[in-house]
This record gives structure tokens, sequence and C-alpha cells, in this order.
């Protein structure tokens, strides 16, 4: 299943929690979901999603690979800093799939990290059977 996720800002978390569980099948009691972005710009993460963390976490990727640096691929599109922040995000999760609902912790939120925004962007959800 495909989700589509807009984002406003350059560096712009969304919550996709509720879209990925819309996106388990009914019958499916025990399995995984995995859920990927195909975009070279954007992560995945699994944190919690709380205004002042998403903040900070906004904030740490734009410490440690500020834009503006001087990297290579920028002299061909101006994005270098969006490649290497999803780089350290990575591209995908996987949640366990515990008598049909995702078995997230508590305070845990799949969250979608765009790196290069604002953009339409894309979220693959597949989930297989235990």
């Amino acid at each position: 299943m495909q989700i589509d996720v807009r984002t406003n800002e350059r560096v712009d978390i969304v919550d996709v929690t509720a879209d990925v569980t819309d996106a388990v099948p009914t019958d499916l009691e025990d399995g995984l979901c995995t859920a990927y972005v195909p975009h070279t710009t954007a992560g995945v993460i699994v944190n919690e999603r709380e205004d002042r963390l998403l903040s900070d976490i906004e904030d740490a990727l734009e410490r440690l690979v500020p834009r503006g640096e001087g990297y290579a691929h920028d002299a061909i599109d101006d994005n270098a800093d969006a490649h290497l922040r999803a780089t350290l995000l990575g591209e995908s999760v996987t949640v366990p799939v515990v008598d049909g609902e995702l078995a997230l912790g508590t305070w845990q939120a799949i969250l979608f990290v765009d790196c290069d925004g604002p953009r339409s962007r894309r979220l693959r959800v597949t989930t297989v059977s235990a």
C-alpha cells in the first residue's frame, strides 16, 4: 500500500502512525509491518511524537549536517544536506504486528522525516504474516 505524505518545511516531521495502522490488513493477526520511504532525501523513524522533541530532532539534523557547507553534490541540485541527513535516519522501519495491532511502545510513533521539503512524498507499507 502507498501512503501520500505532504510536508511543509525544509525539514519536516510528520506522524504517519495512523496511516500505517490503517494499511495493516484486518485479517493479519501476527506478523511484520514495514514502512519504506522510496526517496533519497527522506527517512522514517520510530520515536515519540512530542512537539519539543520533534523540534530537537530537526535542530540536531541541522547541526549535524548544516546546509551550504560546500558539499560536492550541491553543484548538482543544492540539496546534499538532505541526502546526508536521510542516510543518518534510514529508509525504513519494521514494527511487529501482534494480535492484529502494531506493537509500538506507549510513546512510540512512526515518523516520516522529510529533509528536502516542502514536497509531496510517498511512503510504502508492506506486511507479512508470521
